[in-house]
């Protein structure tokens, strides 16, 4: 009876982990936590964003006008030089002589009508008188005529002579910012050898940005008078943002559209100016160039790490009010900013997953908490920020 009674206990203490064990086996595993935004309408402005090159407001190419030495060079490169400053001196020498024949010939040449003027007056007076023929007459008035035609010439000598002395002095056309000298003083130079070097007005300086063809036939269609386009263009304000991810702290405005597209690229380009006091900003330069164009009222959008894309079509998973989840396809919009606009398959105050996603299927149970966007998704103004240009 002992022995059965010690059997019966250890038969009790080994049957007890099972029945734990089953027990555990039981319970149901707890709802994965994600995170979910509801969507509601809302006014979102359409950022864009572009790459831009800078350039020179002007960029004007110094040449020689005259054939000569070099000199002197009178500027020091990569410096601001104010309009007339003198960049080059060619060797004036020739043209200094040149200019003081023309001048001779010019006086001989006045000398000369001044004779023939006196001739013409008294051929006049013998004509009347009687004394000497027509012919003696009209070739009198003929003299006076060339004599006067070569003054005219002679005087148009000089000023070309003057011309050439004053181009000896190779002067800036602009402010701006000067080059490197492509030519050093002794280099023999002409009209015809090439560029000595570049002034550049780089305040304001222009961003060269590119636009597809869509993007153009899109914004033509919803501006299509020309004047209330222009004046929509002149509203717009434009970002800067520099090759370190800094944002430029002048605001750009629109300056001017290409008269074409590109052929080969098919894009379209548009000028837009900024300021640059303190020339900090140079020609070559990359950036982007941001800016609203326009603001959807009442959209739907998501984030877009919310929806899904399978084999071209797109989804979202929903919470119910019942916190289970549901697949449902959307129709998207184009892509605002770090958002994504859903256009049909979603209402507005439904509930989307935003992460959290892996966690979740078809009809599964979730613990949800709201999804807070981060702040590098949010722009200056409040609205999330561009990614794609």
């Amino acid at each position: 009876m002992k022995r059965l009674t010690v059997v019966t206990a250890v038969l009790i203490l080994v049957s007890l982990p099972l029945a734990c064990s089953r027990k555990k086996s039981n319970v149901s595993p707890a709802a994965p936590e994600v995170l979910v935004t509801t969507v509601k309408p809302q006014d979102v402005p359409a950022i864009k964003e572009r790459v831009a090159t800078l350039d020179g407001f002007v960029n004007a190419i110094i040449t020689a006008r005259v054939s000569g030495h070099i000199v002197s060079q009178n500027y020091q490169e990569g410096t601001v030089v104010k309009k007339g400053d003198l960049l080059f001196q060619i060797d004036p020498r020739p043209f200094e002589e040149a200019l003081a024949q023309a001048k001779a010939t010019l006086a001989k040449a006045q000398a000369t009508r001044l004779k023939a003027e006196q001739d013409e007056k008294r051929a006049m007076d013998l004509f009347n008188k009687q004394v000497i023929s027509a012919a003696e007459r009209d070739a009198a008035l003929q003299a006076a005529a060339a004599g006067k035609a070569d003054v005219d010439a002679d005087e148009a000598a000089v000023k070309q002579a003057e011309l050439n002395l004053e181009y000896t002095r190779v002067t800036a056309p602009i402010d701006g910012l000067a080059g490197f000298a492509t030519a050093q003083v002794g280099d023999l130079v002409s009209p015809t050898s090439g560029p000595l070097t570049t002034v550049s007005q780089i305040d304001p300086i222009k961003a060269l940005v590119s636009a597809g063809e869509s993007a153009f036939t899109d914004f033509v269609s919803k501006h299509p008078d020309p004047d209330e386009r222009e004046k929509f263009l002149k509203t717009l304000e434009f970002e800067l943002i520099l090759s370190n991810g800094k944002t430029y702290p002048h605001k750009g405005k629109f300056y001017a559209i290409d008269r074409s597209l590109d052929n080969k690229t098919g894009s379209i380009r548009y000028e837009v100016i900024f300021p640059n006091p303190g020339n900090t900003l140079r020609p070559g330069q990359f950036g982007r160039v941001r800016f609203v164009l326009e603001t959807k009222k009442g959209a739907l959008v998501v984030p877009q790490e919310a929806v899904n894309e399978l084999q071209g079509n797109f989804q979202v998973l929903v919470v119910g009010d019942d916190n289970k989840v549901s697949i449902r396809p959307v129709k998207t919009g184009e892509r605002i900013g770090a958002m994504w606009e859903i256009i049909d398959g979603l209402k507005p105050g439904e509930r989307v997953i935003v992460q959290g996603a892996q966690k979740a299927r078809e009809g599964s149970t979730v613990k949800v908490k709201d999804w807070t966007p981060p702040a590098s998704q949010v722009a200056s103004d409040g609205s999330p920020a561009q990614k794609n240009p």
